[in-house]
């Protein structure tokens, strides 16, 4: 179990977003996923390891980005989080954006988990470089390369933050969560076997 005043990873909420037991099989009992065996997992680390030594100098002026940095690892003291995001983009308006490639196609929707991805990184990103962050991107690698925008809102990042801390919580306190079966999530989840 981690001490109290630990930091989480961006991962973390996302795992929590898919299932919160995620976080406490993980953290209370150790127990791994082991999901860089998996296919996905590989090939995204694959392109995002391609994108950051491709195109160094590329910046995207289709959406009013003047500079970039790559592969940058971010903290945020205040809320207990970090992770590396793929780009920082600054835009032409003075606010910066996050930028993250995913190995997925684009089917008409965003998920939730692409989304609090951003708006964590966004976070992030406004408190370390104190700038305003009103919007992130996503790169959707296996549709031609299709960028989406996600715009947020001040609520997203009271969100994000409440997400957090439910997740700290979990990790710091050993809480078991309750949940509601999903027979979509369940049936091909790692934990199956062990979760009651």
């Amino acid at each position: 179990m981690m001490n109290e005043g630990a930091i989480i990873i961006v991962t973390d909420v996302m795992e929590y977003l898919f299932c919160p037991r995620f976080i406490y099989f993980m953290h209370c009992l150790g127990m791994q996923q082991h999901e860089e065996k998996r296919f996905k997992v590989l090939k995204g680390r694959e392109i995002h390891k391609k994108k950051c030594f491709t195109n160094k100098e590329y910046v995207r002026k289709k959406i009013f980005c003047s500079a970039k940095e790559s592969e940058v690892f971010i903290v945020s003291k205040n809320n207990r989080i970090k992770g590396i995001v793929d780009e920082v983009l600054f835009m032409d308006d003075g606010s910066a954006a996050p930028f993250e490639y995913k190995f997925a196609e684009y089917k008409d929707k965003i998920f939730r988990t692409h989304k609090y991805q951003l708006i964590l990184y966004g976070l992030m990103i406004s408190e370390n470089y104190g700038v305003e962050v009103n919007r992130g991107y996503i790169c959707y690698t296996r549709s031609n390369n299709l960028v989406k925008q996600i715009d947020f809102k001040p609520s997203d990042f009271k969100k994000a933050i409440d997400m957090i801390k439910d997740v700290l919580s979990i990790v710091e306190k050993g809480v078991y969560p309750m949940i509601k079966k999903s027979p979509m999530k369940c049936v091909d989840c790692c934990y199956r076997n062990v979760c009651v």
